[in-house]
């Protein structure tokens, strides 16, 4: 990095009302960052805070690359507009990964955000990156999926705020495996809060790096719909995970299934060959066969201890011990008329 280019670049980037539009304007007119510095003339409150920013990233190990660096994503380098200026906390050649963009829901299902690890893990397992969001729910899954499979270059995190600021806290010990063993990312200057309307743009840059984008469940009118549209626009491949029409968290994901606007996704069999899947997701399956066989035999209608008998063709001492796990681990819930899938 060349520490006067990237002093020149932030003092525009941190100037009032410059965003990636206004600094693309600003270069195509003045022809380089040292000439468009010169004519904005940023004050000196500008100029101080970019000098303590390079100072806190140098001292925390943050990297800035540009968009003409080899190490920005090419991915995002193709969407009008991009940021030209990413913070990188974690390992830079996680971004010279191919990627996949996995988001849904922060009050998804323990089902669900199973099936979006297991997705997850698979493709790590295969050389990609799985980039989302560091938010509770399915983009927690999703990063934590692709950490359970080995390497160093395994998930992106695209934050809101700094790429220094932990959020949510409950994440915290997640952002630090990722800055371990993947990279965390962002536009906003180090240290910086966020607010609503970062959220936005922050979908918008997980939309672009992936080079597909898969739906988990996810309201109508969610953040997730709206990073699926990015994407759309964008023109990436979309996958979508279907679920029952009864919740809420299936409307985003089942609407564009059945606008075909995404293909449906039933698993990793639809990216990957079958007998290549990871042996660490054969050996769970094997070991966990009863209840993956009670939990595929549930959804949101009541089914009763006997029925379930009869389905998995287990004795109903089995099935009461196996659904107690079960349980245990919020993936089931006993209602009236037996139990369901949560």
């Amino acid at each position: 990095m060349n520490y006067d280019d990237i002093f020149n670049k932030l003092l525009i980037l941190r100037s009032p009302k410059v965003g990636p539009v206004r600094y693309k304007e600003l270069i195509n007119k003045y022809g380089s960052p040292e000439a468009a510095v010169a004519e904005i003339k940023p004050d000196d409150s500008i100029r101080n805070a970019v000098l303590h920013e390079l100072d806190l990233a140098n001292k925390l190990g943050i990297y800035y690359i540009c968009d003409d660096s080899i190490d920005y994503p090419d991915t995002l380098r193709m969407l009008i507009p991009h940021p030209p200026v990413l913070s990188v906390r974690g390992n830079l050649k996680t971004l010279s990964s191919p990627m996949v963009s996995i988001v849904g829901t922060r009050h998804a299902t323990a089902a669900g955000m199973s099936f979006i690890g297991q997705i997850a893990q698979t493709f790590a397992a295969h050389g990609y990156a799985v980039v989302s969001g560091m938010a509770m729910g399915t983009d927690t899954a999703a990063h934590r999926g692709a950490l359970r499979s080995s390497g160093n270059k395994q998930t992106i995190a695209v934050l809101a705020g700094g790429v220094d600021y932990i959020w949510p806290m409950e994440n915290e010990s997640l952002y630090w495996e990722i800055v371990e063993r993947g990279a965390v990312i962002s536009e906003m200057p180090v240290g910086f809060v966020p607010v609503a309307s970062n959220f936005v743009m922050r979908n918008r840059w997980i939309a672009g790096l992936g080079q597909k984008l898969i739906l988990g469940e996810a309201d109508l009118k969610s953040g997730s719909m709206k990073t699926a549209r990015f994407a759309i626009d964008a023109n990436r491949e979309i996958y979508a995970i279907p679920s029952h029409p009864s919740d809420s968290r299936a409307f985003g994901p089942n609407s564009l299934i059945k606008s075909g606007e995404a293909k449906i996704c039933m698993g990793v069999s639809d990216f990957f060959e079958t007998d290549k899947i990871t042996s660490d997701n054969k050996k769970n399956d094997k070991k966990n066969d009863s209840e993956n066989s009670l939990l595929d035999a549930l959804g949101t209608i009541p089914v009763s201890e006997s029925v379930l008998s009869e389905i998995v063709k287990k004795s109903i001492s089995e099935i009461k011990s196996h659904l107690v796990v079960l349980e245990l681990q919020g993936l089931v819930r006993k209602v009236d008329g037996g139990y369901i899938r949560v």
